[in-house]
């Protein structure tokens, strides 16, 4: 019986409809498992959705029942409102959030307060806690270990526990009310001494004893090369500190007396409270956006760091 050579047989050809179908399962499938993230989406961009509309109705607007989904009368005013007098003879017009405050510069000043303390909190307890990473990562000093342990130990301790002994020392130190209230107690930060430590167990430490080896202090080792090494993990770490320090209340509020001193969400909170009613809402409402326009344009730049330094700090998921 005569056989057919091998390259006169035509390949079989299986039915396109098949794979078309299962392409279309497959999308379908993986937009179902996608649900939930759909959904959590929906509930952080419907709050941040709802404020910047808010921010641009009229008083007016901002009483009608039902509420409008969007801003039929769209304005600037809930910023700094022009017609407005402090007579009150025109009706409908209330102060925008940059014509509400009494105290020096307006709501300048509480922007400045916070950029300062973040700033100032960001950048010294930075360079602390990797002088210490670096002390306890790479120098065989006697009980380091115990030493090591007892700060991962601090991480469990509820912060609001301490809440009290660090008002008493404020106030017997005369510091309440004052930039080195906010800044001295928030220095000490142990998940980011704990997190710069594991970045530096990855460093191979002939590296630190060629420097050693060629006369470097321990001090330029520091400057000149942990330093460096470490960015991607200072920039993740410079994330968390933002945006803790950026939206810290509970303290501020604590050890904040005067308006002067007042971080914004002390500020905002403040007005608030001195503001009642759906018309003032605007106003508030805007100072909130302003105040959280710097965070997201923070991470926005930082969060290809933010990714490095996961990565390559050993601390994945």
């Amino acid at each position: 019986m005569a056989v057919a050579p091998m390259d006169t047989i035509a390949p079989v050809q299986r039915p396109r409809h098949r794979t078309v179908s299962g392409g279309r399962r497959s999308r379908i499938n993986g937009h179902l498992l996608r649900l939930p993230f759909y959904l959590l989406s929906l509930t952080m961009i419907a709050p941040f959705y709802w404020l910047l509309i808010t921010v641009f109705k009229p008083p007016t607007e901002l009483a009608r029942t039902p509420p409008s989904f969007v801003p039929q009368s769209p304005t600037f005013a809930n910023f700094y409102d022009p017609e407005w007098t402090a007579e009150g003879v025109n009706p409908g017009h209330l102060q925008g959030i940059f014509q509400r405050y009494q105290v020096d510069f307006g709501f300048w000043r509480f922007l400045f307060n916070s950029l300062v303390i973040t700033t100032t909190i960001t950048v010294v307890s930075l360079l602390i806690c990797s002088l210490a990473a670096y002390v306890i990562a790479k120098h065989d000093i006697k009980g380091r270990r115990t030493i090591f342990l007892l700060i991962i130990a601090s991480m469990m301790v509820p912060w609001q526990t301490t809440l009290i002994p660090n008002y008493v020392i404020m106030r017997n130190l005369g510091w309440l009310d004052s930039y080195a209230a906010y800044i001295i107690p928030a220095l000490a930060k142990a998940f980011v001494l704990f997190f710069l430590v594991q970045f530096l167990q990855s460093i191979p430490n002939e590296l630190i004893q060629a420097a050693r080896v060629d006369g470097a202090g321990e001090w330029r080792i520091w400057w000149k090369i942990v330093l460096p090494l470490l960015r991607p993990a200072l920039a993740a770490m410079s994330i968390f500190i933002v945006l803790a320090e950026w939206n810290n209340f509970l303290w501020p509020l604590i050890i904040v007396q005067s308006d002067e001193m007042a971080n914004l969400p002390v500020a905002l909170a403040r007005l608030n409270s001195y503001f009642a009613g759906p018309d003032h809402q605007g106003a508030i409402m805007a100072g909130g956006l302003i105040a959280s326009v710097p965070t997201i344009v923070f991470f926005l730049i930082f969060q290809k760091y933010f990714t490095r330094g996961i990565a390559l700090s050993g601390l994945k998921g």
